[in-house]
């Protein structure tokens, strides 16, 4: 196992490192501590073909922009927030409006362009990197002073463990997430729409005109949404649900997980055989097909185009501040935010079941 760091520019004066870390089996990761954000991972085919098999830009100017929030950390807080504000503690507290006046994937700033500080590690079963941030007091419009942790860890399982870490001085509300478009034909080879996706999940989050929740938490059964036995995503995208046409012709929704650190989100590409499976402590993930995806960027040397990528965002609910029935996004002054999401690389044999 090996990891090698390398500046790649500077920001502000600051230097923007880059780190790549390998296991044994040649599984390759690399991110950078702008944003914690995810460039390359580099896994198998099923004929040994090793290829990229996540969005990303060719050059760094585009990270500063980064509309599709290609590969980052998502905070304080992932999804949207109504009306860019909430209540907490008898006091309202007003956030970056940027999106139809509401706040989304922690505003203008967010930790998607903080600079953090990086260290890697290796060792004898596992190798990556920590990132490390404090965000301060009124960041966003956010209470608290926190300080956040989020650390990046390969092994030989072939196993990319995403731990988050966070204490505030302050109560304030908190859900982390990464914000990487997968695609497994490997280098952008083709599309998503040919992926079949599997949730154990028996409950979405229906949407606004907004893409805000409605707090309305629906049944899969019968629709588009039930994953449960796996579709391919061009059966999904293209149903005539009216919450499949909503967002752009897609998914874009909170799904509530039955279940945790059980296989519970496998994504397969068939034509390559590799396979992805996402297991979480989260109680939900958002499942994001790239239907707003710009056509004027490009990512991986070639123009973006719908469906070219698919995010697996595991979260809190979004606008959890709005809902009491949603899992509480607050954390306490002085306790501990925890949350481990891991993406297991496996290749799926042709004629396997």
């Amino acid at each position: 196992m090996k990891i090698v760091q390398e500046q790649w520019t500077e920001v502000d004066g600051r230097p923007i490192i880059a780190y790549t870390f390998t296991n044994d089996n040649g599984i390759e990761v690399t991110c950078i501590n702008y944003g914690c954000i995810i460039t390359k991972i580099v896994t198998p085919d099923r004929h040994g073909n090793y290829e990229n098999i996540v969005l990303a830009f060719d050059d760094f100017s585009s990270y500063l922009t980064n509309h599709p929030y290609l590969g980052a950390v998502i905070g304080r807080v992932a999804g949207r927030i109504k009306n860019a504000s909430f209540e907490l503690n008898g006091k309202t507290y007003t956030l970056y409006k940027n999106e139809n006046g509401n706040h989304l994937h922690g505003g203008k700033k967010g930790f998607h362009h903080a600079i953090w500080q990086g260290a890697g590690f290796s060792r004898k079963d596992e190798v990556g990197v920590q990132f490390s941030y404090t965000s301060p007091d009124g960041e966003e419009g956010y209470p608290g002073n926190v300080d956040v942790h989020v650390t990046y860890t390969l092994n030989n399982q072939n196993e990319l463990t995403i731990s988050y870490r966070a204490t505030s001085d302050k109560d304030t509300p908190i859900t982390l997430t990464n914000h990487t478009y997968f695609n497994l034909s490997g280098n952008v080879k083709s599309d998503i729409l040919q992926h079949q996706l599997k949730i154990k999940s028996d409950r979405f989050l229906e949407l606004d005109h907004e893409f805000l929740p409605t707090g309305a938490l629906l049944d899969v059964t019968g629709t588009p949404f039930d994953l449960r036995e796996g579709k391919t995503i061009k059966e999904g995208v293209e149903a005539t649900h009216p919450q499949i046409v909503s967002v752009g012709q897609g998914y874009d929704h909170p799904f509530l997980l039955n279940t945790h650190h059980d296989e519970e989100i496998v994504l397969l590409d068939p034509e390559s055989g590799r396979t992805l499976i996402v297991e979480t402590d989260e109680p939900g993930v958002v499942v994001y097909t790239g239907n707003q995806l710009p056509s004027e960027i490009k990512v991986n040397g070639a123009p973006a185009r719908k469906y070219l990528g698919i995010c697996l965002e595991t979260q809190a609910l979004p606008d959890a501040v709005h809902h009491s029935h949603f899992p509480s996004c607050i954390l306490r002054a002085g306790e501990m935010y925890s949350s481990v999401t891991k993406y297991t690389f496996r290749v799926h044999e042709e004629g396997e079941r």
